[in-house]
């Protein structure tokens, strides 16, 4: 059952207003004339939104860009592409922007939150990329992580960063890419061989390429790569040497906290030339403190392409022993220490919402994927293991491929599609449960953002399944209003956190419960039954599909 949550909050186990000071109205009328421009670059498109410093979006502006599947499991974009659809983006948002009387001067400093893991390599000397990005889904390098796990020192690594061996993280593309393009191996043995992700990418290139040579990553993107140490938060000359990686051949970027004055540059050209760029997190840290989630104990859930449930564990980081990821959650900087979180990242979501779409036509767009979802009244006992890049936490089951079951002549369109939704709910309660047993806690309520949440029929069901209740809000886009939130506490819109109590917390709706818990754990163990069955469908070898 909805609720709507108006300002009061009578829904929310802790009334917030309790622990805030008012703004004033005179803040309130600062906060409303000062503005931070927010780059959100996601997995299938780029957006660019402006919010002022009540946390509200005034103008924006969002484009998709290709996807490239040269092979099964492999998923590339193209790098260049990626920077031209920002700077689209920029301008097309700061158009509207002025359209409506404001100034480009009454913008304050440029966040930027990124898709994470997924890897760039370019020439120093040139500052062109030598291959495709390759994306944080694809999984050709199935057969390496297999060898690898049987190298010496293979049980070592998740102790010192956090991350098991999988084909999730950046390391394992540098290493295929090593091993792979030629042009890729020469330029490293010529020491000039640069490495990043998204946000290093961005950065260099928003700043101005190879002439300013700023090459630069925030703490919660190093942590997603394997190379950094968790808990000094520096590069680990252990696991580069695992990698047999030479970081006098590499050119690993600085590592600098999420909020920094300078550290990130400025914009070298188009319509905010000269604009500071503030602040720099991957988009799951982002989407966490876009929900304020500043205390220990809390946790949010993002259901983009795919669905990533972090839960902050505070200032030291906790090693997980049931399936998840530790991570760094966000690090301000300054007299602040970093934060913590533990994390599982279900591979897809949206994108199987997508796949129903676009490969088996049962509609014409995502949106209308609940309409067909909503003719059925259940499942049917139709269950749909969307494991097109294997399975993520808690089940690292690299072997796995999508499959369905309980297929009968009674399954109808509404029946796939449901089961497609359910899949990355069943995901989060496996998730859900891991966490649990790794912090001694059980969370009573569920915060979420990301495109799959406009469905309400999506979130009753993930309600139903986890048996607490599900809060979304209002305005969705948190992930690009955390990077606002870090680039304005490094310009000083905002100093603490109490200062950002309210932003975001009218309008809230909270889907409870409406089965009981009986017959969720009957649909729950299905699922877990589906998840054992959809096991060994690749090669162990190869990666490529057993005949």
């Amino acid at each position: 059952m909805a609720t709507s949550v108006h300002a009061a909050q009578a829904e929310r186990k802790i009334d917030a207003d309790s622990h805030n000071t008012p703004v004033s109205q005179q803040d309130e009328a600062k906060l409303k004339t000062w503005y931070i421009g927010s780059i959100d670059q996601g997995t299938t498109s780029t957006r660019f939104l402006i919010f002022n410093g009540l946390g509200v979006p005034v103008a924006s502006h969002q484009i998709e860009f290709k996807q490239m599947y040269p092979h099964s499991g492999w998923m590339e974009q193209d790098p260049r592409e990626i920077v031209e659809s920002v700077y689209t983006c920029i301008e097309e948002a700061t158009k509207s922007f002025t359209d409506m009387g404001h100034s480009t001067d009454d913008i304050k400093a440029i966040g930027i939150t990124s898709q994470r893991e997924t890897t760039i390599l370019w020439d120093r000397d040139t500052g062109e990329p030598l291959y495709s990005a390759i994306a944080w889904p694809d999984t050709r390098t199935q057969a390496i992580v297999r060898e690898l796990k049987a190298r010496k020192g293979a049980d070592k690594l998740q102790d010192i960063c956090g991350l098991p061996l999988s084909t999730y993280p950046s390391a394992l593309k540098l290493t295929w890419l090593f091993r792979n393009v030629p042009e890729v191996r020469r330029t490293y043995d010529a020491g000039r061989l640069m490495f990043g992700t998204i946000d290093t990418w961005l950065l260099y290139n928003l700043n101005g390429g190879k002439d300013k040579n700023v090459h630069v990553t925030d703490t919660t993107n190093a942590s997603r790569t394997m190379f950094v140490n968790l808990h000094t938060l520096e590069y680990s000359p252990e696991v580069l040497d695992f990698f047999e990686l030479d970081p006098q051949k590499l050119i690993l970027p600085k590592i600098v906290p999420c909020s920094d004055a300078d550290a990130f540059g400025s914009m070298a050209s188009g319509t905010l030339k000269g604009k500071r760029i503030t602040g720099c997190l991957g988009d799951q840290s982002a989407a966490l403190v876009g929900q304020l989630g500043f205390e220990p104990g809390m946790a949010k859930n993002t259901y983009g392409t795919g669905c990533f449930l972090l839960y902050n564990v505070g200032e030291k980081p906790v090693m997980s022993t049931h399936g998840l990821l530790a991570t760094v959650a966000y690090n301000f900087g300054g007299k602040r220490k970093p934060v913590y979180a533990l994390e599982g990242s279900i591979a897809v979501a949206g994108s199987a919402v997508k796949y129903v779409v676009n490969n088996l036509k049962f509609v014409e767009s995502s949106a209308k994927i609940s309409e067909c979802a909503a003719t059925v009244k259940d499942n049917g006992g139709c269950y749909f293991v969307t494991a097109f890049s294997g399975l993520f936490a808690p089940y690292w089951i690299d072997d796995a491929q999508g499959t369905m079951f309980g297929i009968t002549q009674y399954t109808q369109q509404g029946h796939i599609a449901r089961a497609a939704m359910e899949a990355t709910c069943f995901q989060t309660k496996a998730i859900l449960d891991a966490m649990e047993k790794d912090s001694g806690h059980k969370l009573t309520e569920l915060a979420v953002d990301g495109g799959m949440t406009d469905s309400d029929l999506c979130m009753q069901t993930q309600a139903d399944i986890i048996n607490i209740p599900v809060d979304r809000p209002m305005m969705r886009e948190t992930t690009a209003l955390g990077a606002a939130i870090v680039a304005g506490f490094a310009v000083d819109v905002w100093k603490e956190f109490e200062e950002l109590k309210e932003i975001n917390k009218e309008d809230r709706t909270i889907f409870k419960p409406q089965i009981s818990q009986e017959d969720s754990s009957k649909m729950y163990s299905r699922w877990t039954k589906a998840v054992e069955m959809s096991r060994g469908w690749l090669d162990s070898e190869t990666g490529n599909q057993s005949q």
